[in-house]
C-alpha cells in the first residue's frame, strides 16, 4: 500500500536542502533575477556539495535522480528512494529560488533523461556531465511528436541537423540531450534522443532569451548544422519499434515531471508563508476550528489555496513513490504536473493580489515569485497537454483517437 508519510530518514537531506534555500538561493534571489544571464558563482562550491552527496546515494552515475523501469521492487515492501527524496529536496531548493536551482551544475532535466534512458555503460561514462535537454523547436512545442530535426547513420556517427529552442542551461551546460528523428516517415516510434557535447563541431548557441521569469536560468537557441555524433551516444535502444511508439524518449518525462511538478509545489509553499505573514501583520486571523463561510474574504482565499497546495503536494509525493517502486507512472506523472503548474500559478498570483502593494512592489519576492511560476505550467508539457494525456490514458485512447 502507497505510504505518503515523509520517510523519517529523508529529514537530514530535507533540512539541509532547507538551508540551503535559506541562506544561498533565496538570498541571491533578487541579485540574479536582476542581472539575467549573469552566471551564479555562488552555485559551483553548492553543486560541488550536490555531486558528493550523489555519490553516497543510490542515484547513479549521472548527477539527477532517473526512472528506471528494469529495477524490481519487493511486492510486500515500499520503498522510498531517490525519486521521492529529489522531489522533496526540490521542493525546498525552490522554496528558495527556481530560477537559481535550475543553473545548478550537473543536475539538469538533461542529466534526468540520462539516468531513464541511458544504459549502464553510458551511466559511467556520461557521469559527471551537466546536461541540458533539447526537445522544443519552433513548428512543435508540446506535440514532441512532430520533432523535425534528424539524426542520419553515417558510418560511426549520426548527423544530427535542426534548430531547438527555448533549452533551460543551454549555454552554460557542457553537453545536451537533443530530441531527434531517424526516420520521419514512421513518425514517433522514430524519435531518439542523443547526448551531444557542446564542443561538438556543427553545434552553435545561436541566442540568449530573454524572460518573464526564471531570468536566473540563461534559456538558449541551438543550431545543429551537420553536427556529428558517435553512434554510441544515443541513449537506449537504437532499433525502431513502430509498434511501442517512442516510449523510451519519452519514459524520461515519467521523471521531469514529477521534479517539475515539484518546482511549482515549493514556489508555491513559499508565496503562501509570505502572505500569512502579510496577512497577519494587517490583522487577518486565519482560523481552522472555524468554518470558511464564517470568516474573512482572505482567511477563506488563503484557506482554500493552502487544500489546493496540499492536493499537488501529495499528487508530487504518489508519482515520485510509483518510481521508485518500480510501477509504471506515466498516468501519475502527468496528473501531478497538471495539478502542480495550474496550482502554483493561480495560487502564487492570488497571493500577490491578498498582498496588495507589497505583493506587487520589489520589496517582497512575491512578485518574482507570481512571475517564476508560470513556466512551470509550461515546460515539460504544458497544462492542455497533460490534461489530453491523462483523458487518454483515463479511457482508454490512442494519441490517434483523442487529439
Amino acid at each position: 500500500m502507497i505510504n505518503l508519510e515523509v520517510p523519517k530518514k529523508f529529514s537530514a537531506i530535507i533540512n539541509q536542502a532547507h538551508q540551503t534555500a535559506a541562506e544561498v538561493l533565496r538570498a541571491n534571489s533578487r541579485k540574479y533575477d536582476t542581472a539575467e544571464h549573469a552566471y551564479p558563482k555562488e552555485l559551483d562550491l553548492l553543486a560541488s556539495v550536490v555531486d558528493g552527496l550523489n555519490h553516497s546515494s543510490d542515484s547513479g552515475g549521472a548527477g539527477a535522480a532517473g526512472v528506471r523501469r528494469t529495477e524490481s521492487k519487493g511486492a510486500a515492501k515500499n520503498a522510498n528512494g531517490t525519486n521521492m527524496s529529489t522531489a522533496l529536496s526540490i521542493m525546498e531548493m525552490c522554496w528558495g529560488d527556481v530560477g537559481l536551482l535550475l543553473s545548478m551544475p550537473r543536475q539538469g532535466l538533461g542529466n534526468s533523461a540520462i539516468a531513464s534512458v541511458a544504459d549502464d555503460e553510458q551511466l559511467k561514462r556520461f557521469e559527471g556531465t551537466w546536461a541540458s535537454m533539447a526537445i522544443t523547436e519552433a513548428q512543435c512545442g508540446s506535440d514532441s511528436a512532430a520533432i523535425r530535426t534528424t539524426a542520419t547513420l553515417d558510418g560511426d556517427h549520426y548527423v544530427l541537423n535542426g534548430e531547438k529552442i527555448f533549452v533551460t542551461s543551454g549555454q552554460r551546460s557542457d553537453s545536451v540531450v537533443v530530441w531527434a528523428t531517424l526516420d520521419k516517415s514512421l513518425g514517433r516510434a522514430a524519435i531518439k534522443s542523443f547526448l551531444v557535447t557542446k564542443d561538438s563541431p556543427g553545434l552553435t548557441v545561436a541566442r540568449l532569451e530573454h524572460k518573464l521569469g526564471i531570468r536566473a536560468s540563461d534559456t538558449a537557441t541551438l543550431l545543429l548544422e551537420n553536427c556529428r555524433v558517435p553512434k554510441e551516444n544515443l541513449l537506449g535502444s537504437p532499433e525502431i519499434d513502430t509498434s511501442g511508439g517512442f516510449a523510451g524518449a519519452m519514459q524520461t518525462f515519467d521523471n521531469t515531471r514529477p521534479l517539475v511538478a515539484a518546482m511549482a509545489v515549493g514556489v508555491a509553499r513559499a508565496a503562501l508563508e509570505e502572505t500569512r505573514t502579510h496577512l497577519g501583520e494587517a490583522g487577518v486571523v486565519i482560523d481552522y476550528d472555524r468554518p470558511v463561510n464564517s470568516q474573512s474574504h482572505a482567511a477563506a482565499t488563503f484557506l482554500a489555496m493552502e487544500a489546493d497546495w496540499e492536493a499537488a503536494y501529495l499528487l508530487v509525493l504518489q508519482a515520485a513513490w510509483m518510481a521508485d517502486n518500480g510501477k509504471p507512472n506515466s498516468l501519475q506523472a502527468s496528473m501531478a504536473k497538471a495539478k502542480a503548474g495550474r496550482s502554483g500559478n493561480d495560487i502564487t498570483l492570488r497571493c500577490v493580489e491578498l498582498a496588495g502593494s507589497l505583493g506587487y512592489g520589489e520589496r517582497s519576492l512575491l512578485e518574482k515569485w507570481g512571475r517564476d511560476s508560470k513556466i512551470l505550467d509550461i515546460f515539460e508539457g504544458t497544462q492542455q497537454i497533460q490534461q489530453l494525456i491523462i483523458a487518454r490514458r483515463l479511457l482508454g485512447k490512442s494519441s490517434a483517437q483523442l487529439k
